[in-house]
């Protein structure tokens, strides 16, 4: 929801590194940095408040009026950047962006396919090739995600940049010819047949006929054994 306003209280922190970033999150706050326009803030922030702030109706877009403790004034900023942990997907660090609200920034924009596609039902394959939009609008216009309709979309069919629905304030920045969904047919793959070479033809043939050689081998000549019964007589 675009103009969305959360208040985080922030305190500011005067030691620094690993081992003072550790010492936070064990106490449930997240370290951070707000840059403001004139210098950054080394601060730290209630890991609760954080989440309850950038799941709100605003999402990721949400304008944060940040607080530094013992002062009054407001820091509208944005969510610029946060890292996770690679195994608890818990937010690790965050850097927050003041921002003038009476002037456009840029914003990376997700895209949600919305409907059915035609073309899925006859066997095609839908495919997101293009998940977020750049835009540029005021930080209140800014929005929390952009629709794509894809229930027109065919076998062949593809929809693009340029046929995202128009958002009065919002100008799209990528390239209106890069295409965001698509409908192909399914990749079929053959296994290989198995091709037996010439060589390896000729040296089973001779296999056989070895075989087919010990076997006469052992058996007995029928001159010899009608010459066994005429001596015995």
């Amino acid at each position: 929801m675009a103009g969305e306003r959360v208040k985080l209280e922030v305190a500011e922190r005067d030691s620094l590194g690993t081992r003072e970033s550790r010492r936070l999150r064990r106490q449930g706050l997240i370290p951070g940095v707000l840059y403001g326009r004139t210098k950054p803030h080394s601060i730290s922030i209630p890991e609760r408040e954080l989440r309850r702030a950038l799941t709100g109706a605003g999402g990721l877009h949400a304008i944060l009026d940040v607080v530094l403790e013992g002062q009054k004034s407001t820091h509208p900023s944005i969510l610029k950047e946060f890292q996770r942990d690679p195994i608890r997907g818990t937010v690790t660090h965050v850097d927050l962006q003041e921002v003038r609200l009476d002037q456009p920034i840029h914003a990376a924009v997700t895209v949600s396919l919305v409907g059915e596609a035609p073309g899925s039902k006859e066997g095609g394959v839908l495919q997101q090739s293009l998940r977020e939009v750049n835009v540029e609008a005021l930080p209140l216009e800014v929005p929390e995600h952009v629709d794509l309709d894809v229930s027109a979309l065919a076998i062949g069919d593809s929809l693009r940049v340029a046929d995202l629905v128009p958002i009065e304030g919002v100008t799209y920045l990528d390239d209106p010819e890069t295409v965001i969904a698509s409908v192909t047919l399914p990749t079929i793959v053959e296994e290989p047949e198995e091709e037996v070479e010439e060589g390896e033809e000729g040296e089973l043939e001779g296999e056989e006929g070895a075989v087919e050689g010990e076997a006469a081998e052992g058996e007995a000549p029928p001159e010899a054994e009608g010459a066994g019964e005429s001596s015995e007589e």
